[in-house]
């Protein structure tokens, strides 16, 4: 976490008292008084993180949804998810490293699972394209949504991309026509769907696996039409307004939950998912399992006609003065 908390300033009385708890417990002889001061700074410190996590501008919640230390696709499916298999290919052009498919049980309940994955090393980043899926990734996601479907599976979505890959390469093989028509898909398929923001949520890349009957966002992740620098960059001509642009974009969990776009906020533990993997993997399971019950209680036809009245009533129309 450090290397990349250092750029965060508004941590920095974080990382000083962690600083000050880990130069008194590294102390091989510690005196009664030592462990007293151990314990008033740690009280200290889950104040400070608390205070400092409880107040966070926009931006700097962009900034902790892209942290390389913040939870992936695959630790998830390591702390949270049993027996996954993954399934390979879109069987017309490629495998797509970047978004992931393959069977999994949850506690009970055998799932599909589908998410976008960033990679953690250098060299797994750049497989992934970092997070951004190209046509045959989605592709992918849609033929194996469909089996789920077809042998009665309930379907699970993990998001975290900045967008969909903008290459030349991808848009020839129907980037744009492949995501319409992978919403167009998921609005329609017979079987629960539940889609979780973990990270970022960026544009159509995020929407190409986000048509569900629930759709949560972790606390401290950003779901957007687009990203604050693509944002500054039209509207002020410079990056250097991404701050600003954030703000004006309302995309944290907050807005979201009060414009109805997302259902739920998955509360992250005290800091951020990149500070406690396990405990935020344990909450994300319990919010999938509740929601698997729920909806696997409902006919199919309710079903989606609750998922289709849901994204047709998002949004305001104002007439003209």
């Amino acid at each position: 976490m450090a290397n990349m908390t250092l750029q965060l300033e508004f941590e920095l009385p974080i990382q000083q008292l962690e600083a000050q708890i880990a130069e008194v417990e590294h102390k091989q002889d510690k005196s009664p008084a030592d462990r007293e001061r151990v314990r008033e700074l740690r009280k200290q410190l889950m104040e400070s993180t608390r205070r400092v996590y409880g107040d966070l501008d926009p931006w700097d919640t962009v900034r902790v949804a892209r942290l390389s230390d913040r939870p992936k696709f695959t630790d998830y499916v390591d702390l949270a998810f049993d027996e996954f298999v993954e399934l390979h290919g879109d069987k017309f052009f490629g495998d797509d490293r970047a978004l992931r498919t393959g069977f999994a049980k949850l506690d009970q309940y055998k799932v599909m699972l589908v998410g976008h994955h960033k990679g953690k090393t250098f060299k797994e980043r750049t497989e992934c394209f970092f997070g951004c899926a190209h046509p045959e990734g989605y592709r992918k996601a849609m033929g194996k949504m469909r089996m789920a479907a077809k042998y009665g599976l309930p379907i699970i979505c993990l998001i975290d991309t900045p967008g969909a890959y903008p290459g030349i390469g991808a848009e020839e093989r129907g980037q744009a026509q492949v995501i319409a028509e992978s919403m167009l898909e998921m609005s329609r398929l017979p079987t629960p769907i539940i889609c979780v923001v973990i990270g970022e949520g960026g544009s159509g890349g995020a929407l190409g696996i986000g048509v569900g009957d629930r759709v949560a966002m972790l606390e401290h992740a950003y779901y957007s039409v687009i990203s604050p620098e693509g944002c500054a960059g039209i509207l002020w001509k410079s990056h250097d307004f991404a701050d600003r642009a954030a703000r004006a974009l309302r995309l944290t969990s907050k807005h979201l939950k009060g414009f109805g776009v997302v259902d739920d906020i998955i509360e992250e533990p005290v800091g951020g998912a990149h500070r406690d993997h396990y405990q935020m993997a344990g909450r994300l399971k319990m919010y999938l399992a509740r929601c698997l019950k729920e909806l696997g209680e409902l006919p199919t036809d309710q079903l989606l006609q609750q998922r289709y009245d849901k994204f047709r009533k998002m949004g305001q129309f104002f007439e003209g003065a």
